[in-house]
């Protein structure tokens, strides 16, 4: 069964402040093949500022840097 009720943020996968789980449903047997933790506003907010930190230094990077 899948895992997926971590999000990955700041280069760690974290578990999410989500109490409630869903199922993913394989469409082809209709059974339940992992679950997953939809993210909370605290879960955004902390992939936000990690992305506002990131791009301060990325955005400086040259093209040819970024594309390696």
């Amino acid at each position: 069964m899948y895992d997926c009720t971590k999000n990955y943020i700041n280069g760690e996968w974290l578990s999410s402040g989500a109490e409630n789980l869903h199922d993913i449903i394989n469409p082809a047997t209709e059974e339940s093949i992992g679950q997953v933790a939809y993210g909370t506003a605290d879960d955004v907010d902390a992939a936000v500022a990690a992305a506002r930190t990131a791009f301060e230094e990325f955005s400086q990077w040259t093209v040819a840097h970024r594309l390696e």
